[in-house]
């Protein structure tokens, strides 16, 4: 038997006239549209109020439509379920659920400080207000209140670039594998780069180094073993075809043991004896030393520039806690042809990401500044004792008002760099662990994801675990609110 959304019914699938009464007894759309409207009208029915007519429309025509799915399938049964006033609720749920924007904020409790799926770094108070007022406003993006004449985005942020780096001219592209790309389309179109066989690395989206060099017109030259190279690996490349040496930084991940890289000065040596320029991604990138903050020595981009790259790339959204950027810095006369290249139309920043970059290279100019005002620096260098006491507090928060429905217990743990930086490093942290009594841990993860804003943290174990690195202290009744939500807690 089939339905055709009046009431009526065939034989063959065994409706019954009851499922056809129950059909017949689902409210009209305008009745469900002015119920919206009822609701919209109240106090709390802003987001109701102020969504567009049509999507309104389509929310209510898809509540209709599994209204009728669940006649059909026997999950509604008593024609009181469908009076106006028992659905109102559901429906309202509905088109809050359907007006929610994809894009959204997040908990993160994973403990992932630049978590690529979660946006990466967070931007220090000072870049969201200059991004504020880049969109809201006009700006002198390329207008120079010197002459009154066109100028250079670029303007805005070479100087500080070059200060804090030491370099001679500074550019600022789209991202960091735009900023390979550039570069080698400009330097090596056409002709071979020596790379070492152990840094052809693949980063996140199954981006790799030899396809983006590709990409750009240059050919690949590996040399050396996957663990180890030679210097003489790099000279025997080395010929008429040539048109830089490349040195790429493994971000994502380490080699250990019978292992050997050529250092950059050493490699500086033999570029120049070959008249050839020293390209080096730098990959994450940073302006700070931060192996007094138990993670590993990693070169800042100054020393690296110090130790003779001409030209080098890194990300601004990673260690350097800024917006998506691929910053190029080196010298002057390498950058200015990057500039010229008619790529860079394609891949420059807009006005927003240049407000923020700005914003955040200020705090640069003082380094203690930085590591308080910048988010990613703030949460990398965050004292274990304060993790520990934020840790307290939450779990207090959590066993007081969930008491019943979730264990909660606070352990030691490990937080992450995250966005391919530090890969083996742990930055050692204080995890509050729930342990759900009434469903599954995993059935708990799920609901979470399904609140206002969702709640993501770690399932180890069989446990729920959050980690306060990455959780605001004013989130906190935020994480309570979603985790009343998922558990059902009234």
């Amino acid at each position: 038997m089939t339905d055709d959304g009046s009431g009526r019914t065939e034989g063959g699938n065994g409706m019954t006239s009851d499922a056809g009464a129950l059909f017949r007894r689902i409210p009209a759309m305008d009745h469900v549209l002015a119920a919206l409207d009822a609701v919209a009208a109240g106090r709390d029915g802003a987001d109701l109020r102020d969504a567009p007519r049509p999507l309104l429309k389509d929310l209510a025509d898809e509540f209709l439509d599994l209204l009728r799915e669940e006649i059909r399938t026997g999950a509604v049964t008593d024609p009181a379920q469908l009076e106006l006033s028992a659905l109102t609720p559901r429906l309202v749920a509905y088109a809050r659920r359907g007006l929610r924007p994809r894009f959204r904020r997040v908990l993160n409790a994973t403990g992932v400080v630049v978590h690529t799926n979660m946006g990466r770094s967070l931007l220090a108070p000072e870049a969201v207000a200059a991004v504020a007022g880049a969109a809201a406003r006009y700006s002198n993006l390329e207008f120079d209140l010197t002459t009154g004449a066109r100028g250079s985005r670029y303007a805005h942020v070479e100087e500080p670039l070059c200060r804090l780096t030491g370099a001679e001219a500074a550019l600022v592209v789209n991202n960091n594998a735009a900023a390979v790309l550039i570069i080698l389309d400009t330097l090596c179109k056409g002709r071979e780069v020596v790379v070492s066989r152990g840094q052809l690395v693949e980063i996140g989206g199954s981006f790799r180094i030899p396809e983006v060099m590709a990409k750009s017109g240059a050919v690949l030259r590996e040399v050396g073993a996957t663990n180890r190279t030679h210097l003489r690996d790099y000279a025997d490349a080395i010929g008429p075809e040539t048109a830089a040496i490349m040195k790429v930084h493994t971000s994502n991940y380490r080699m250990v043991g019978f292992v050997k890289q050529v250092p950059l000065p050493e490699l500086k040596s033999l570029a120049e004896e070959n008249g050839l320029p020293l390209i080096e991604d730098l990959g994450s990138g940073s302006l700070l030393r931060l192996d007094g903050d138990g993670l590993p020595g990693e070169p800042t981009v100054r020393e690296v520039v110090e130790q003779g790259a001409d030209v080098v790339c890194f990300s601004g959204d990673k260690v350097l806690g800024g917006p998506q950027a691929g910053i190029i810095v080196g010298r002057r006369e390498i950058v200015e042809r990057i500039k010229k290249n008619q790529l860079n139309r394609a891949l420059r920043i807009d006005k927003m990401t240049l407000a923020a970059l700005e914003a955040t290279l200020r705090l640069y100019q003082d380094p203690e500044l930085a590591r308080r005002r910048v988010p990613t620096l703030a949460m990398l260098t965050r004292p274990l004792v304060s993790l520990r006491a934020q840790a307290a507090r939450l779990a207090g928060l959590l066993r007081k008002n969930l008491s019943g429905h979730v264990e909660v217990a606070v352990r030691p743990g490990a937080s992450r760099v995250g966005g391919g930086a530090f890969p083996e490093s742990d930055l050692p942290t204080a995890l509050v662990c729930l342990k759900p009594l009434e469903i599954s841990v995993d059935g708990l993860r799920a609901a979470l994801l399904d609140t206002d804003p969702p709640l993501v943290g770690r399932v180890e174990d069989d446990e729920l675990r959050l980690d306060p690195r990455t959780l605001a202290a004013d989130e906190h009744p935020l994480v309570l609110a979603a985790l009343r939500r998922a558990l059902g807690v009234e």
